[in-house]
């Protein structure tokens, strides 16, 4: 048999024990702060029924969306004449229902909201959860988009207070600031998107002008507005959108001209309701996050637009001011998701940190903490087995006191336990010889410093204060 190169997919990675203990770091700081907020944690399987999930990203989200197929001969039975569209043409989104009953989940909120209803008589409202797993995306890989990628979501369900908006907007401060992170948190209200549409006169396609206006970071205002005009918009109607994706000025200038082009005062003369709707509630989040108090820049960014058609009120997004990626947090209300599963009218909010994209800004910044790049605190050297012997239950103590010790596990020289502490980045090395064990004592030396100190055996404070 042909040896075979080992490799792994596109868009996937593997992480070593220093990218483990940097995205660990990630990963307590978050689950800290969510604690600190009154979230609990909850898990759900990587597989959903594609009932679940199909239907719930919108039609450029079920594309992106990994279908497994079912056990065993998938395509048995099946008549593949019965899915040809014409020629060599087939309907495969038909045809991949048919041998898919399942997929791997695209993000955690719709999974959440499956979880509420299927377990709805045994949970409290609101209900605060987080989740910290992987998901998966059929998308293009490149810098900071990955087809494998961890979420770390953070939703309450059950509460139409905007105090949630606040909480949420609050642990994206705490978080990166921790983190050392300085980010712009930008917030829209769903409800003005809509008032967009209904103002130049297409109220049935606020979803083609969201998707649109969700591109105009990447693609520029003058591709969007093409867009928009390929989606059926008409050249009037893009010149009523068109200015309020460059609005500038303070939060209560943007939201009072915003107020007066929903109240009539745009060309059309439209007066969109739901559009004065999510200006109010753009006002009273604001007006919570000036009380509160939040070190971090926060704005309101009109143009933002969050692809996910179930989003229904304020969206959120947030980004590196130092690094230059992509949005690094984003989420935002939904008023009835679980209405999909049975269960009407409850209405959710949350937020999502991309832990790969905050990986690779503290990466680029420099940001993770020096001493994350070794677990271990003491290494033990054997020079001989009564060595061995003598410091293993040393290493013992120190383990039940919670400190990361190894013993090295050959008789060898020492210079190659030492190029081993140095490799692993272990800062201290006992090194004990007869001389010790005849007196007692475990002679432990400072890697950095070059310092050295011989401590009785049987003392683990004095062991502990020289080594933390």
């Amino acid at each position: 048999m042909a040896i075979q190169k080992p490799s792994i997919p596109k868009g996937t990675r593997d992480f070593g024990p220093q990218e483990m203990a940097e995205r660990n770091y990630i990963f307590d700081t978050i689950r800290s702060v969510f604690r600190t907020f009154g979230y609990r944690q909850i898990e759900t399987p990587a597989l959903e029924n594609l009932s679940t999930l199909l239907g719930k990203y919108g039609d450029e989200g079920d594309k992106l969306l990994f279908r497994i197929l079912n056990s065993g001969d998938a395509f048995s039975g099946v008549g593949i004449n019965e899915y040809r569209i014409e020629g060599d043409t087939y309907n495969s989104r038909a045809l991949s229902l048919k041998v898919s009953e399942k997929g791997l989940r695209y993000d955690l909120t719709v999974p959440f909201a499956r979880f509420v209803v299927q377990h709805q008589n045994d949970i409290s409202f609101p209900f605060k959860r987080f989740q910290i797993q992987p998901v998966w995306r059929a998308d293009r890989p490149q810098k900071g988009r990955y087809r494998e990628f961890y979420q770390c979501d953070v939703d309450v369900i059950g509460s139409r207070s905007q105090v949630n908006e606040l909480e949420l907007v609050q642990i994206v401060d705490r978080v990166f600031s921790l983190l050392d992170v300085r980010v712009l948190i930008k917030i829209n209200n769903r409800k003005v998107l809509t008032g967009f549409a209904e103002i130049c006169g297409f109220p049935d396609k606020v979803v083609d002008i969201t998707v649109a206006i969700d591109k105009l970071d990447k693609i520029g205002l003058e591709k969007v507005k093409e867009e928009m005009l390929g989606r059926g918009l008409t050249e009037e109607a893009v010149s009523v959108i068109e200015p309020i994706l460059s609005l500038s000025g303070t939060t209560s200038e943007k939201i009072a001209l915003m107020r007066s082009l929903m109240n009539g005062g745009s060309v059309s003369g439209i007066v969109s309701e739901t559009g004065l709707k999510g200006l109010d509630e753009l006002e009273e989040l604001f007006a919570l996050i000036d009380a509160a108090g939040v070190s971090q820049s926060v704005e309101i960014d009109l143009s933002l637009a969050r692809g996910l058609n179930y989003y229904t009120g304020a969206i959120f997004e947030v980004k590196a001011l130092d690094y230059p990626i992509g949005s690094i947090c984003g989420g935002g209300r939904y008023d009835n998701l679980t209405g999909i599963f049975g269960l009407p009218d409850v209405s959710g909010v949350g937020i999502s940190f991309g832990a790969d994209r905050i990986y690779d800004v503290l990466k680029g910044l420099g940001k993770f903490p020096e001493d994350l790049s070794s677990a271990t605190r003491l290494l033990f050297a054997v020079m001989d087995r009564d060595a061995l012997i003598y410091v293993l239950p040393v290493a013992k103590a120190l383990r039940e006191r919670g400190v990361s010790c190894e013993v090295y596990p050959d008789v060898s020289k020492l210079k190659k336990q030492f190029e081993y502490a140095d490799r692993k980045g272990i800062p201290f090395l006992s090194i004990n010889g007869s001389d010790e064990i005849s007196a007692g004592m475990v002679n432990i030396k400072n890697l950095s410093t070059g310092a050295q100190k011989a401590i009785p055996k049987d003392d683990v404070e004095g062991i502990l204060s020289f080594i933390l």
